[in-house]
């Protein structure tokens, strides 16, 4: 179980919640649940709905679809923030690499904090457009190899 000054310092390291006021993340961090997972565990199933929006505190996480691997996340990695925007059935599935403690923050709980603070709105929207950027060069990737 993580302290609240742990939570606070893990989600002032991550990009969403970086300009955040630390008064802020003191709130925050006490609505934040701490999960723990085992190597091998399942985080997340695809096709299931999400709600949740997910921090690495310490571990790694892999993503795949049934047999393809699509990638690995760290310390200090965000996943799962579009479900937590807009719950969907996850696309992919989640599972630990090896023993993770993450944060959980839920779809709710975050547009609460949303709307009571234009820093963590900034935070999601630039994490969006992030999104949309490096959708848009895939597809010109994609596009020019035609």
């Amino acid at each position: 179980m993580l302290l609240t000054i742990e939570k606070v310092l893990i989600l002032k390291s991550v990009k969403i919640f970086s300009s955040v006021p630390e008064a802020q993340l003191v709130d925050m961090a006490t609505v934040i649940d701490t999960v723990e997972y085992d190597a091998g565990d399942v985080i997340i199933r695809q096709g299931e709905l999400g709600t949740s929006m997910y921090i690495v505190a310490n571990g790694m996480v892999r993503f795949f679809d049934g047999e393809k691997e699509l990638g690995v996340l760290g310390s200090r990695a965000v996943f799962g923030e579009l479900s937590a925007l807009d719950p969907e059935p996850r696309s992919v599935s989640v599972a630990a690499v090896e023993n993770c403690t993450l944060l959980k923050l839920e779809g709710e709980t975050l547009y609460e904090l949303m709307a009571g603070n234009k820093e963590v709105t900034r935070g999601i929207v630039q994490v969006l457009c992030d999104y949309a950027r490096n959708n848009l060069a895939l597809a010109s990737q994609n596009h020019s190899r035609r």
